[in-house]
């Protein structure tokens, strides 16, 4: 709870909406409590007040509660404002039938991964992301583009907060082997998950980097051991290069404007 309080009723009362939302279902009272390091009369107060600004919703019948609708208009605003997605949404769709495989786009969320757009390929398969959903950055290919190319306090805070689970017999489990790997990846300027995260899916990522190098996202293409291999996938860095560039280069004149040192301190 340390991580909270310092932002005082604001942080608390996000927190609560975090861990209603971590549930990933309608939630009872008592589920929550069971979970919260907050006293039952503390939380009771912060889930009526969020149920009160339509930030949780509650259900009489089932006695449940669930973002609201206030938080989906929040999150859709959101998205449209300050994320890459809209933008790269025609980029996605041109690179997706390219490929003929599952394209993702990513920012980094703190210490993970969120997903915030993804393309099926042609013959879908399933598997954990989507968009909205958060991943661990230390085992997935976007994670590891984006660390790669993230400043040093940055990758030094995001290694730190990373568990090292062992999701399959090649995912990485130490510090130093990821950071084996991010420099790799900046030499090669694109990475891979080599069945890290989930048994059989592999993917290749590349980072979406503004003319002046700040990390804006990553790209990556997914596919399947069962369809193709490492190699494979390598044959799609021009292109996915490329949409990476043109992604860029729109954001540049968006949401995601570079100033230099002169233009930002005034001197």
């Amino acid at each position: 709870m340390a991580s909270v309080t310092g932002d005082g009723t604001v942080g608390k009362a996000l927190h609560v909406l975090d861990q209603v939302a971590a549930f990933g279902r309608p939630v009872r009272f008592s589920e929550l409590l069971a979970r919260s390091d907050y006293p039952k009369p503390t939380l009771y107060r912060f889930v009526q007040s969020l149920t009160n600004q339509q930030m949780l919703a509650y259900d009489p019948d089932r006695q449940t509660y669930a973002p609201g609708i206030r938080l989906v208009r929040l999150a859709h605003a959101a998205w449209e404002q300050s994320t890459l997605a809209p933008i790269a949404r025609p980029h996605l769709d041109a690179l997706s039938a390219k490929v003929g495989e599952t394209v993702h786009l990513a920012q980094l969320d703190n210490a993970h991964v969120l997903y915030i757009d993804k393309r099926n390929a042609g013959k879908p398969v399933q598997m954990y992301s989507q968009a909205g959903k958060i991943g661990p950055a230390y085992c997935t290919g976007v994670g590891k583009v984006m660390l790669a190319f993230s400043e040093a306090c940055t990758v030094d805070r995001v290694i730190a907060q990373q568990s090292f689970h062992k999701f399959t017999p090649h995912t990485l489990t130490s510090p130093a082997a990821l950071r084996a790997e991010l420099t790799e990846i900046q030499t090669n300027g694109f990475g891979f998950d080599r069945e890290e995260h989930e048994p059989g899916i592999i993917c290749i990522a590349m980072p979406v980097l503004s003319e002046t190098g700040r990390l804006l996202g990553a790209l990556s293409v997914t596919s399947t051991t069962a369809r193709t291999d490492l190699a494979g996938l390598e044959t799609y860095a021009p292109v996915l290069q490329q949409t990476a560039k043109d992604i860029a280069a729109e954001a540049q004149n968006w949401s995601f404007p570079d100033y230099d040192s002169k233009e930002t301190t005034g001197s």
